[in-house]
């Protein structure tokens, strides 16, 4: 992978990291301001349930983030683009696709069928 390349996905992964920071960071004022006060039982359980899913997508988010950290890791190491499985060159589409990458497409297709079968024993 060229420098020029590292650089549009260093570039590509910090701001996507700083989106999700910003977007955590609006959750938490939004749930300093909004109160689950609501007089009305049912107007509770819907705001509750709201927040509920909107907490375990930030929770998601965290650990998305901590794949970021990891694939600008590897980007300083000069590891990145490199199926950690194969060591073959991982394609630039599936990069642009899911920048965080670390394998393949056929060496991901073959893990997951693995952890398919396992979980079907």
């Amino acid at each position: 992978m060229s420098l020029k390349q590292q650089a549009y996905f260093r570039t590509k992964l910090l701001r996507w990291k700083e989106a999700i920071l910003s977007d955590a960071a609006g959750t938490l004022n939004q749930l300093q301001l909004d109160s689950l006060r609501e007089a009305d039982l049912t107007d509770r359980a819907s705001s509750e349930t709201d927040w509920s899913i909107e907490l375990r997508t930030r929770d998601r988010q965290r650990k998305l983030i901590a794949k970021i950290d990891a694939a600008l890791r590897r980007i300083e190491e000069g590891e990145y683009g490199y199926c950690e499985v194969t060591g073959e060159p991982i394609s630039l589409g599936r990069l642009e696709a899911r920048p965080i990458a670390t394998m393949t497409l056929e060496a991901q297709e073959r893990h997951e069928r693995t952890e398919k079968g396992s979980r079907e024993d």
